[in-house]
């Protein structure tokens, strides 16, 4: 089937869809949210707080809706999808609430519906069925591969690869890449050991960096049930300028896996959970590409610009709606907002917008609402005020996770300390000296019905730009 059949076909299939959701969605309004980040940046705390907040009754006197005493209540349901796993809430509010652990790094797609019900401004009742789909963002930068031949992203990638000083350096990849003659009959173990060397180094430099963003294929990361499969097992290679690959060639073959990464792994996330999102909050680690330095942070600026570029955002007419089913809002979301003193706190906002801006702009073209915030969906310190020359340091107070340690002390997890982060960058995305620390989740008292209220700072300012127009 040529590309540009399976193209139209796959089209078709998303239009059909669209077309009987939207018709379900007249009947039972729905909003499927997205929820995303980049490097440990906090997904599954977010939603766990969201969740927590709707059902147990959370502070959230921004959230319109739910100030206003609107929300009669929240209620958990079967989720729609029966091949997704379910988010296991109940098992990460435990983890955070009673263990004081943060809940494990998001491994693979999930879901939970929400059912809230509540009083229209006009006074009639009303439910509002919220979809929460939790995904790595490392698989929503797999998505432009579905518009790059495998030529292309080679070409991109070796570039990349050759221009990196960070270490650790993809010297064993690049030096095994130097041995590999692409018009030659393919070697399968030549293979297998290139794409090892470059799953291995994109492992490494994960591991080593956090801060990581620009990581593709995605699933090389977290292969799953792939694990093995000639699917992912492919790596870049250099090649001439222009013409095809001879039959049997190790350009052949890698082109052909290539396409299959495509067609078997990106293009079914895509059409069975990426397209169908009306909302996304993407949460982002800016201080801990701070803390790793400016190569870091020029990453995840680029890595903002990739992720917006996936998005088919903007509002559309009904018949749109129809056949091309958008995201509207997009928030860009700088999480642990509490490992900063609240005056940092604007400035922490003012980073991520800048290194958003060209992304926005475009989202504002097509008519999007795309908006920035600095949040801490569980917030695991407090605030002080320590002395030293020239008056009180604007610091936080919290109990550092074991293993943690600054200025030559080491925590055990247990002592609580009181710490000066630095100062975050006055002008541009360079400069200042912030150092990040992480704490553990914070001790809560029990209230009658043994479920505390869990601390935030501006989650309710997320809920009302994600869903507060949708409970009007």
């Amino acid at each position: 089937m040529t590309p540009i059949v399976s193209d139209i076909i796959e089209q078709a299939r998303l239009a059909a869809r669209a077309v009987a959701e939207f018709g379900g969605h007249l009947l039972h309004p729905t909003v499927r949210l997205g929820v995303t980040g980049l490097s440990r940046a906090g997904k599954t705390v977010f939603i766990t707080a969201i969740l927590h907040g709707l059902l147990r009754g959370g502070r959230f006197p921004v959230f319109e809706p739910w100030s206003s005493g609107r929300i009669a209540g929240a209620r958990l349901v079967p989720q729609p999808d029966d091949a997704v796993p379910r988010f296991d809430y109940e098992g990460h509010i435990r983890s955070v609430v009673v263990e004081r652990e943060w809940p494990l790094s998001t491994r693979q797609i999930s879901e939970l519906r929400v059912v809230i019900d509540y009083q229209s401004v006009s006074g009639f009742m009303h439910t509002l069925t919220l979809d929460i789909v939790d995904y790595p963002g490392e698989w929503l930068l797999d998505l432009p591969l579905l518009d790059k031949s495998y030529e292309q992203w080679s070409a991109e990638t070796l570039i990349h690869l050759r221009r990196t000083t960070r270490p650790p350096l993809p010297k064993p990849f690049l030096e095994q890449l130097a041995s590999i003659d692409p018009l030659a009959p393919a070697d399968e173990n030549a293979t297998i050991e290139t794409a090892r060397l470059f799953t291995a180094y994109l492992q490494a430099f994960r591991k080593e960096h956090q801060t990581l963003s620009l990581v593709a294929p995605g699933r090389f990361l977290m292969p799953g049930d792939f694990a093995g499969s000639p699917a992912l097992t492919f790596a870049p290679l250099a090649l001439p300028a222009d013409g095809e690959p001879p039959s049997g060639s190790s350009w052949a073959m890698m082109r052909r896996r290539y396409d299959a990464y495509r067609n078997v792994v990106a293009r079914p996330f895509f059409r069975d959970h990426f397209a169908r999102l009306d909302r996304q909050i993407v949460l982002v680690d800016v201080l801990a590409a701070l803390d790793a330095g400016p190569q870091a942070m020029g990453e995840l600026q680029d890595a903002m610009v990739a992720v917006l570029d996936c998005f088919r955002i903007g509002r559309g007419n009904w018949l749109s709606t129809l056949f091309a089913p958008r995201v509207d809002r997009i928030l860009f979301a700088a999480t642990k907002a509490d490992q900063l003193h609240h005056s940092a706190h604007d400035r922490l906002e003012t980073i991520l917008k800048q290194m958003t801006q060209g992304a926005i702009a475009r989202a504002g073209d097509a008519s999007a609402e795309v908006d920035v915030i600095a949040l801490s969906a569980v917030r695991a310190t407090r605030e002080a005020l320590i002395r030293g020359e020239g008056g009180g340091l604007p610091s936080i107070v919290g109990v550092a996770t074991p293993g943690e340690w600054t200025n030559g002390q080491h925590f055990d997890g247990k002592s609580e300390m009181a710490f000066f982060p630095g100062d975050l960058p006055a002008a541009g995305l360079q400069g200042g000296d912030f150092r990040s620390i992480r704490f553990r989740p914070p001790a809560l008292e029990e209230t009658d019905d043994g479920i505390p209220t869990l601390p935030h700072i501006r989650l309710d300012r997320a809920l009302q730009f994600l869903i507060g127009d949708r409970l009007r």
